[in-house]
């Protein structure tokens, strides 16, 4: 069996007949739309909750655990997300999740006394419903607005929409403080939810309906992934953020904060900038890897995360030489985010390629599941292997999650899918 269904013009809306003319263009720009309201509120709030909870005296576990249920949804989400897309079309599965996130931060723009742990659990419960919907909603149309010869074009849209949602996620950083200096906790939330529910409104006017359903209604027993290609990106995405997290989102900014005495202000700031930048060279992540008019494939995703696990090898190195850990760590962030961004813009393509026509949402939700694990398993890491063994022994793990990564993405197809015919 091939990696893809050959190419079917249908002359459905939505369907994988569209062509890469001013339509498609325009659905794209309502996808990306979408996606970027979306992500500046996800990475608003995500500031907003940090910044207050800390404020009325939770300590870093207690809010560290506010996000837990955030990430495990996240798992089940691009799962289920996926079989929902495919049985009632993207649209409705982006509408969706914008809807569960206003409905998320309406949740948090209750009084004090009711803001308690399990209930800013639950919203951010929703909140992580809503972000993998979109996503997943977000990256499967994408490959719809296109006919299959187009790669070199999908991967630029892929790789332009997936840097600029992480650069406005960083920018959403700086919103969420703003907007809490501003308007106070109760203010920033009602204000973003008022704001997210304007685009919803208008995305259920623009958004092409039908986009993305299946002509065969998927079974649910047809959530797990039949290709070999599709599961073999599945493990290389989540070993590769597996890797990212184990020492990204807790041990970093703790050992910025506990060791170098950074205040709460510039340890923000830095990520903050950070993920800015990281979206932008995911963006052009085209420039770096394109071979003329060919697409990348397996060869170019297993040398972008060798190269990234030699790279982490060498910072855990220094760290344990006792180099200089400011120079050291100021100097791989930016090393490593700028190689961590093209390797993510990869993968990202080369999904969106691999997947099929009729029923993509079932393999960009399976494959984001591994994505979501590989956050998560990243996340308990990080805080554990910091704990008992220090950032160094962080960074040794993520160069041996990273090889492993590399190993799983050279035994893909040679090549991202090729036309039909």
């Amino acid at each position: 069996m091939g990696l893809r269904q050959p190419h079917r013009r249908t002359g459905q809306a939505g369907g994988p007949g569209v062509s890469g003319g001013r339509a498609s263009l325009g659905q794209y720009l309502v996808i990306t739309g979408n996606y970027w309201a979306f992500t500046l509120t996800d990475g608003a709030l995500r500031m907003l909750v940090v910044l207050h909870f800390h404020q009325l005296g939770y300590s870093p576990l207690q809010v560290a655990m506010l996000f837990l249920f955030y990430e495990v949804f996240g798992v089940v989400t691009n799962l289920v997300g996926g079989w929902l897309g495919a049985r009632l079309g993207l649209n409705r599965t982006m509408n969706l999740g914008l809807l569960l996130q206003v409905g998320a931060l309406a949740m948090l723009a209750v009084p004090a006394a009711m803001l308690t742990v399990p209930w800013v659990m639950a919203a951010q419960a929703l909140s992580g419903i809503a972000k993998d919907l979109n996503k997943m909603s977000a990256k499967a149309g994408v490959k719809l607005l296109l006919p299959p010869g187009e790669q070199g074009r999908l991967y630029r849209w892929v790789a332009a929409l997936t840097g600029s949602k992480n650069a406005l996620k960083g920018i959403g950083f700086f919103l969420g403080g703003l907007l809490l200096s501003l308007l106070g906790f109760d203010g920033a939330v009602l204000a973003m939810a008022a704001a997210l529910g304007l685009v919803w409104l208008a995305s259920l006017g623009l958004l092409r309906r039908d986009l993305g359903r299946s002509s065969a209604k998927p079974k649910f027993t047809e959530l797990l992934s039949k290709s070999p290609a599709i599961n073999r990106l599945s493990a290389a995405r989540l070993f590769l953020f597996a890797a990212r997290d184990v020492w990204f989102v807790v041990a970093l900014p703790v050992y910025f904060s506990a060791s170098l005495g950074w205040s709460h202000a510039e340890v923000g700031s830095v990520l903050a900038l950070w993920i800015i930048g990281y979206g932008a060279v995911q963006a052009m992540a085209p420039t770096f890897t394109g071979r003329g008019r060919q697409p990348p494939g397996a060869g170019a995703a297993f040398g972008w995360a060798l190269g990234l696990a030699t790279l982490t090898a060498g910072l855990a190195w220094a760290l344990s030489a006792a180099w200089p850990p400011e120079a050291v760590l100021i100097g791989g962030l930016l090393a490593f985010g700028a190689a961590f961004a093209v390797n993510s813009a990869l993968h990202s393509y080369l999904i969106v390629s691999h997947a099929r026509e009729d029923g993509v949402s079932l393999d960009v939700g399976f494959y984001y599941m591994a994505n979501a694990g590989g956050r998560l398993l990243g996340t308990v890491l990080s805080g554990w292997v910091f704990q008992v063994a220090g950032l160094a022994a962080c960074l040794w793990i993520s160069a041996g999650l990273l090889a492993v990564s590399a190993l799983v993405a050279l035994s893909l197809p040679g090549s991202a899918a090729r036309p039909a015919g």
